[in-house]
């Protein structure tokens, strides 16, 4: 049997993702050979047109659906649980996904209004987690992108996410400053309106 059809066969029946290291030493093979073998694996999949993809997350490999079968997939799922990422929370997962790891306080000096709502969306999703706890007063979470935020987005690692343009950047400073300013404009209408009342 050839090494990609047992890296097909052990990368099927584990499921999840697979660490490069675990698969070199059930296969006995170097980690480099691994590496071989997923590519030609990949390279398979792809050209054949098959509805299976071969994805590396970070140093593992997983086994997922091609996109064009998620619709007929969803069909059939008794109860799909696909997020639906708001305006709101992918702005607060792409601060994250590039600013990590990084605290909530830090997240809402970036969007100028509380992300409390957004961040735990993100984490009740699975594609957001804690870190650890930042060395400073209060010993803040930090929060990080997760596996899953690699595998729904099909990157292999935060080092692959597009680098930000100038034009882009301007766009979300932007949006920040009108959503900042909405966001006081609301607050001193409520604050106006509890001056009547008293």
């Amino acid at each position: 049997m050839t090494r990609e059809a047992i890296l097909e066969g052990i990368l099927f029946a584990m499921g999840g993702a697979v660490e490069r290291e675990a698969l070199a030493e059930a296969m006995e093979i170097t980690p480099e050979e691994v590496e071989e073998a997923a590519a030609a694996l990949k390279a398979s999949y792809e050209e054949g047109e098959r509805g299976i993809r071969l994805i590396r997350l970070g140093e593992a490999y997983q086994l997922c659906s091609a996109e064009g079968c998620y619709e007929t997939l969803i069909k059939l799922a008794s109860h799909p649980k696909q997020p639906v990422l708001t305006d709101v929370v992918r702005e607060t997962l792409a601060i994250i996904a590039y600013k990590q790891p990084v605290t909530k306080g830090e997240i809402e000096r970036i969007r100028g209004v509380s992300s409390d709502h957004a961040v735990n969306r993100l984490v009740e999703f699975g594609l957001v987690e804690e870190k650890g706890r930042q060395n400073s007063p209060g010993r803040p979470i930090l929060f990080g992108t997760t596996e899953e935020f690699l595998r729904r987005f099909q990157i292999e690692g935060c080092e692959s996410l597009p680098e930000l343009d100038a034009e882009q950047l301007a766009d979300i400073e932007l949006q920040v400053e009108s959503e900042t300013a909405s966001a006081e404009a609301a607050e001193r209408e409520q604050q106006e309106m509890v001056k009547v009342e008293i």
